[in-house]
């Protein structure tokens, strides 16, 4: 009988179960792996849990994160309905509430200031729709010319470099599939095993059919751990490091005489520059030792195949436009660009980090890569928006160079989009100040991160799950993220919330879209003719092709999987290579007596930019509950430092406390934190406010500072 009713049940429990299937992709990095969220109901409860599902890019597979992204959307702490700071504690108010609001105050402090007193603050991890209807909507609606992005902060070096050397930046000048097959790869600053932990495959399989892997990086990480040769350079000496492989390449003639002559300006100025160079000298700045350039750039030069990859150990610095660039002349010195197996990378970090730079976030561009400085491209854009030219703003500044204005009191309010500026930019503690000057923020986001704390108002956002669009991976392939997970409350996508502020604002006839793909339709429409033209690419194609290389220039254009194999994209057709100073233009950190290590910082795998996300799942906060300082024993001895003891980190900006982590992989003159913790954890206390004069890039790579026990211990 006992039998009878336990199989009674259990046919009453199974018949009572059910289950739902979302196609989605992975929120963070820019792989954008394709993934699937299954929903099981049972009797009394409903379980998740994320599988990846087959693409070009990933190839099925997912990381941690990914695995565990559902995690923070179905979060308790998710925000669902407009709250507006009343007394100082947010109180729930209704979307016309809100708007009202909204409208109130942008036209106070536009009709007293002018419209420049408003700005806009947007983000690499939204959707190229709301990319592009963000930049519209600050040109358009605000009629402000300050609008920047959390991806200066990202992509911009590479960017720059890439635009300078080739006539235009796409993140990977082939596909990913070309990697595999190279015979020589050389990994500069890139961390993919924590950042990007399913490229890796494409690396191992080339190491497996016996490509030399060169890994550049001051420690030794879970990347460096499959190369043949690890260059442990000096925090900041990137692009002195080059310049030795270069010098050489050149002297012992692994040069394309050819491919220059034919393809490229601006060899000899290199080659004049370089021979002026002492090997001593470079060794001195970078603590690389001579031979170990010269394996490097003999196993460059040798080998018929080869590709750079760059990320932000190289790129987030002073001088990481030129260094980039300095690299980008090592792989034309030898002919290694435009032909099978032969290429560059620049490793994007965040999920959208390239499409959201080439549609209108950025402060000098418009949709399709245009210069907004350019008279034609803006008659176009402009002709597109259907406004008359002269009311389209002129160029702004730079991210952080926007904040500056925030303190000085020329923007007086802002629009923030899926950010956290307070915590992720430099000189931390000054951008605070500077946002609690404002008289207006508003902040749309999911959660109430240390950014949204600030605000006047936060309108709640709708998530990957939930919010369908396009995005642009590490290739530069469109993908197309399905989202038909219901939303909670009153959650609205971004899109939906800049056109109804649009509406509120008397400009409804620009922003009157009712999808998704209806505003794609606008943007292929802004893009054609441009470098990033998607054009030819249309959600139906995205869900049969499962995504399309840019440029794609009509319907029967299957896109461009390989860059460059005729023509650069300068008016010439050839590539431009400059010579690249040791020394950057904006001084960086030194070592002194007062502050006598270099400071560097990074990710770690189971975090994603500033933690805001990746801390409300449990499954990821329990890997890494707290930052950390990795430090080489050697040091720790000195410093009278423990392992894992709180430690001080201190330097001319501020200081923090973490706790040690003892490693023999970093410089002894180096440590290493990690940048996904806000408060008395943030790192960015620590780095200073100076910019690449080329891109505005900040220096997050090399800071100079002093350490000691948080503690101070017993005299007896």
């Amino acid at each position: 009988m006992t039998e009878m009713l336990l199989k009674y049940f259990r046919e009453q429990q199974k018949q009572a179960e059910t289950e739902r299937i979302y196609n989605t992709q992975c929120p963070y990095c820019s792989m954008q792996c394709k993934m699937q969220l299954v929903e099981q109901t049972h009797v009394k409860r409903k379980t998740y849990k994320t599988i990846g599902r087959d693409n070009p890019t990933s190839q099925g597979r997912l990381c941690i994160k990914g695995m565990n992204a559902h995690q923070h959307p179905l979060h308790k702490d998710r925000i669902q309905y407009p709250l507006l700071k009343v007394n100082g504690e947010f109180v729930k108010i209704s979307w016309r509430e809100a708007l009202d609001y909204i409208k109130e105050h942008v036209t106070e402090i536009q009709e007293k200031n002018g419209a420049d007193a408003l700005g806009v603050y947007g983000s690499a991890s939204i959707t190229n729709e709301e990319a592009y209807l963000l930049g519209k909507f600050a040109r358009v609606a605000l009629k402000t010319k300050y609008i920047d992005y959390n991806g200066r902060l990202c992509m911009s070096a590479a960017a720059s470099a890439a635009s300078k050397t080739f006539g235009m930046d796409r993140g990977f000048t082939n596909s990913l599939q070309e990697i595999p097959f190279t015979e020589c790869i050389m990994l500069a600053g890139t961390n993919i095993a924590e950042c990007q932990p399913t490229i890796m495959p494409y690396f191992e399989k080339a190491k497996e059919n016996g490509a030399f892997i060169i890994a550049i990086d001051p420690r030794e990480t879970g990347t460096t751990k499959i190369a043949d040769l690890h260059l442990k350079l000096k925090p900041g000496s990137d692009a002195a490091l080059a310049n030795g492989i270069l010098k050489v390449i050149i002297e012992e003639n692994y040069l394309d005489e050819r491919f220059l002559q034919e393809r490229v300006n601006g060899f000899e100025e290199v080659m004049q520059y370089v021979a002026s160079l002492e090997f001593s000298v470079i060794e001195e700045i970078t603590g690389v030792p001579l031979e170990k350039m010269y394996q490097a750039a003999r196993m460059f030069g040798q080998r018929e195949t080869g590709m750079i990859f760059t990320a932000r150990g190289v790129e987030q610095q002073t001088d990481g436009s030129a260094a980039v660039q300095n690299f980008l002349n090592i792989l034309l010195s030898v002919g290694k660009i435009g032909k099978p197996r032969c290429g560059y990378g620049a490793i994007t970090g965040q999920g959208n980090g390239q499409g959201a730079r080439e549609h209108g976030q950025k402060a000098d561009q418009l949709p399709g890569y245009r210069s907004i400085e350019n008279h034609e491209h803006r008659m176009y854009i402009a002709d597109v928006w259907n406004i008359e030219e002269k009311d389209l703003p002129r160029k702004g500044v730079s991210a952080y160079e926007m904040i500056e204005k925030i303190h000085d009191g020329e923007i007086k309010g802002l629009f923030l989009v899926c950010s956290n500026p307070t915590v992720s930019n430099p000189n931390a503690n000054f951008v605070k100040k500077a946002f609690e000057k404002l008289e207006f923020l508003v902040v749309a986001d999911m959660f109430e991160s240390e950014t949204a704390k600030l605000a006047n108002l936060i309108l709640p956002a709708s998530s990957y799950l939930e919010d369908e669009g396009t995005m642009t991976n590490v290739e530069g392939r469109v993908t197309l993220r399905e989202a038909s997970f219901p939303r909670r409350g009153e959650i609205k996508h971004d899109w939906e919330i800049l056109c109804e502020i649009a509406k509120v604002l008397g400009k409804e006839e620009y922003f009157s879209f009712s999808s998704a793909e209806e505003i794609f339709n606008e943007l292929r429409i802004a893009s054609k003719g441009g470098i990033a033209d998607y054009s030819g690419i249309t959600y139906e194609r995205l869900r049969a092709e499962k995504g399309i290389l840019w440029p794609c220039r009509s319907l029967t254009d299957k896109g461009t999987e390989r860059l460059f194999e005729t023509r650069f994209a300068h008016s010439d057709g050839k590539a431009m290579m400059v010579p690249v100073s040791n020394q950057a233009i904006v001084p960086k950190a030194k070592i002194t007596k007062k502050y006598p290590l270099y400071l560097t910082t990074g990710r770690v795998v189971s975090h994603y930019l500033t933690g805001v996300q990746t801390r409300k799942s449990a499954s990821l906060s329990a890997r890494n509950f707290e930052s950390f300082m990795e430090i080489h024993p050697s040091t720790a001895k000195k410093y009278e430092i423990s392992n894992e003891e709180l430690v001080q980190i201190e330097s001319s900006y501020g200081r923090i406390v973490v706790r040690s982590k003892f490693s023999e992989g970093i410089r002894p003159d180096t440590v290493f934190v990690p940048f996904h913790w806000a408060d008395s954890q943030n790192v960015n206390n620590l780095v200073s406010e100076k910019l690449d004069p080329a891109c505005k890039m900040p220096g997050f790579k090399v800071s100079a500072v002093n350490i000691s026990p948080s503690v101070k211990r017993s005299s007896y």
